[in-house]
């Protein structure tokens, strides 16, 4: 066998010129007969006994050389990129130029490879300080979270209804006089304020009292995800039957040791305060990670490949298919909800993935050049808080190969970010 690698004239692209032995294509050919016989018709033999040369009589000679060459070539395939290391971002096109038995299998294969990088100013960027700083209002608003998470619920029986309150209500939506699907409830719980119904139906609750019944009229929104809806006038009979309300404790010591370890209001609120630093240090920390690879992305420039693009839009497009399956749909009915194809979506999606991309390059960049590498013990140390997260034990993902280079990959890469931060002019 015999392979060339040689560069196309579009960049980012090698083209590898194949020729197998008309023995290893006779004897895979063989091997596909052997696997498919049992589904020739021949007569004179029992179906799936019919030699091969009978076969090939019967159904031409060419009836076993599609499935011979997806036998053969994609193994070999692979061999060829690995010892002339093509680093493939892309599916090969394929083109034969011989297939026939007792002959030589003679194609190419065309693939796009990794791009080139041309760094540029990667040290001594200069990068904005970020800091977030907590406020008396943030820890307020979580102690009013705290609040409403600890509130119990009373019925309300001498007013109407205000702003905030949870009513229980039945309706019936009319377009044009109509009924329409999904637009009917009995004894649903709608809290006032929170916007999960068309927009001016919750205003229009307030001032009703228990028993009341009343005609609402709202307009649904443009981009309503029912198309037969968006857009229209509609009436919605409403009848009121209860009327309640949060009860909120209050903020004393005794609310601090009923909602946590803490004696005291006071040191409840110097608790919540070390947690929002905290959690505002890690949102500085990765904001600034985030302007310092776009900063040095900006300076270099790469030539991405369609196919490489066209990768990581299906991996964003799975990572979509794998949400909504959580949520017990598909693709398709999310699409149609939308109103957008598939197409259109993944068009949506393209920017997003060229950045993304362009950022795993520089980086891997950055890494080569400051010869950045991940340790033995740091990609171990990975491995058994991985092992811990998921209860395995470390032997039982130890011999993984592929997730050891996931796990180098990730290390490095935080190395690089963290070189380039250090190395930042903050200002």
């Amino acid at each position: 066998m015999s392979v060339k690698v040689e560069k196309t004239e579009n960049t980012n692209e090698v083209k590898l010129s194949f020729e197998i032995e008309a023995e290893k294509f006779d004897e895979a050919m063989k091997k596909v007969y052997l696997k498919t016989a049992k589904y020739f018709n021949v007569p004179g033999f029992r179906k799936g006994k019919a030699p091969m040369q009978m076969v090939e009589k019967q159904y031409g000679a060419s009836i076993f050389y599609e499935d011979t060459f997806n036998e053969l070539v994609p193994e070999i395939y692979d061999e060829a990129i690995k010892a002339n290391n093509v680093e493939a971002v892309s599916r090969p096109q394929i083109d034969i130029q011989q297939m026939e038995k007792g002959k030589n299998l003679i194609f190419t294969a065309i693939v796009q490879v990794i791009p080139e990088v041309k760094l540029g100013k990667y040290k001594g960027i200069e990068l904005n300080k970020i800091e977030y700083n907590v406020s008396d209002e943030d820890i307020e608003h979580e102690l009013g979270h705290m609040q409403e998470k600890n509130s119990r619920i009373v019925t309300v029986e001498d007013r109407p209804v205000e702003p905030k309150d949870i009513t229980v209500i039945d309706f019936e939506g009319f377009v044009d006089g109509k009924a329409f699907d999904g637009g009917k409830a009995e004894k649903h719980e709608l809290e006032i304020g929170s916007n999960t119904f068309i927009p001016g139906f919750e205003d229009q609750i307030i001032g009703m009292r228990i028993e009341e019944e009343k005609d609402i009229n709202v307009k649904f929104p443009e981009e309503y995800f029912s198309k037969d809806l968006a857009g229209k006038d509609a009436t919605f009979k409403v009848k009121l039957h209860e009327i309640k309300k949060k009860e909120l404790p209050n903020l004393d010591d005794e609310f601090a040791k009923d909602v946590s370890e803490f004696d005291t209001l006071k040191e409840l609120e110097a608790s919540i305060k070390e947690r929002l630093e905290k959690d505002n240090a890690q949102k500085a920390k990765y904001e600034t990670e985030e302007a310092a690879i776009k900063a040095v992305c900006d300076k270099s420039k790469v030539e991405i490949p369609s196919g490489m693009v066209d990768m990581e839009v299906d991996h964003m497009i799975q990572d979509i298919n794998q949400r909504l399956s959580y949520q017990g749909l598909k693709l398709e009915q999310y699409l149609k909800m939308i109103g957008k194809t598939e197409e259109e979506v993944r068009k949506e999606y393209e920017p997003q993935a060229i950045e993304a991309i362009k950022s795993r390059l520089t980086l891997e960049a950055v890494r080569k050049a400051e010869k950045i590498e991940a340790t033995d013990e740091e990609i171990n140390a990975k491995l058994e808080e991985m092992a811990k997260n998921y209860g395995k034990k470390v032997e039982e993902i130890n011999d993984n190969e592929n997730l050891k280079d996931y796990i180098k990959e990730g290390i490095e890469s935080e190395k690089a970010i963290d070189f380039i931060v250090k190395n930042a002019k903050i200002k």
